[in-house]
């Protein structure tokens, strides 16, 4: 009777996990869907009103200084570039919580020193309750990679050099759970650096374009398209420029934060492996 209720707990545990697991896996084609569809709202209703421009009208030139109505000039990429700014802004605030959370809730650098203090000491029950207070990425992996050594330090079966090679391995089987989490997403803001200066690219052709066109009418040049056809092409490189800038920097930054945990994770896993040398 008493294990009924554990079944089902279990059961119920495994089903939200389950559940986590595959919002995570779908969050990155929401993101993209809601901000296009957020960047073609924008483009229609904001940038699109007719308060924007002379007479009331989109197909009108825009009031002057009204840059509202200029980048509904930028024509259909507008919107695109748009959608890839906001799913630049929402992965890089998605980076932000996730790495904040593998960093732990005690400094890396604190952390691996009283890691190392510990083992020196054979505190090793202490040193993984302390993972357990860190909390993070180098707190499951140095975890993990302790019980792993209490479980080979006392085998008699095994050399030193099993042993060594044990905690090793256990360092790395920890380390490729946790990096998946760590890179997550992040293909997605790189895309974005290339993929963004490209659509810029395309529409400052489609701009140059219809200037050019405007340019080569017969009698006087048509100023309204000429116009038009230069916003396009104006606009369509500044967003273009801007999205791929914010996502080059949040790229290389995150980078630089999961290359430091890393780091220390390898760190952490040679001051247990050299500890464990000099006490067998």
């Amino acid at each position: 009777m008493n294990q009924m209720p554990t079944a089902a707990s279990q059961s119920t545990a495994m089903t939200v996990r389950s559940g986590g697991s595959a919002l995570r896996e779908a969050f990155a084609a929401i993101v993209i869907l809601v901000a296009i569809t957020i960047g073609i709202l924008i483009y229609v209703f904001v940038l699109g009103n007719p308060n924007n421009f002379e007479g009331g009208d989109p197909k009108n030139n825009p009031l002057p200084g009204n840059y509202l109505g200029v980048a509904y000039k930028g024509g259909i990429l507008v919107p695109v570039g748009i959608g890839l700014l906001i799913i630049t802004i929402v992965m890089s605030i998605e980076r932000f919580i996730t790495l904040a959370k593998a960093s732990g809730k005690i400094s890396m650098e604190a952390f691996v020193h009283q890691i190392e203090t510990l083992i020196e000491q054979d505190r090793i029950d202490e040193a993984i309750a302390l993972c357990d207070k860190q909390r993070g990425t180098l707190g499951n992996v140095v975890r993990e990679t302790l019980i792993r050594l209490k479980l080979v330090r006392d085998d008699k079966a095994l050399t030193k050099e099993q042993k060594i090679a044990a905690v090793q391995k256990a360092v790395e089987e920890s380390l490729a759970l946790e990096l998946p989490m760590l890179e997550k997403h992040m293909t997605v803001i790189a895309t974005i650096v290339s993929i963004a200066t490209l659509i810029g690219l395309i529409g400052t052709v489609l701009g140059m374009i219809r200037a050019f066109a405007a340019l080569a009418t017969s009698g006087a040049p048509d100023a309204v398209a000429l116009a038009t056809g230069i916003s396009e092409a104006l606009v369509n490189t500044a967003l273009g420029i801007t999205t791929s800038t914010i996502s080059t920097i949040m790229y290389n930054y995150f980078t630089s934060r999961i290359d430091d945990i890393v780091y220390r994770v390898d760190e952490a896993g040679f001051i247990i492996t050299q500890t464990l040398q000099e006490k067998l």
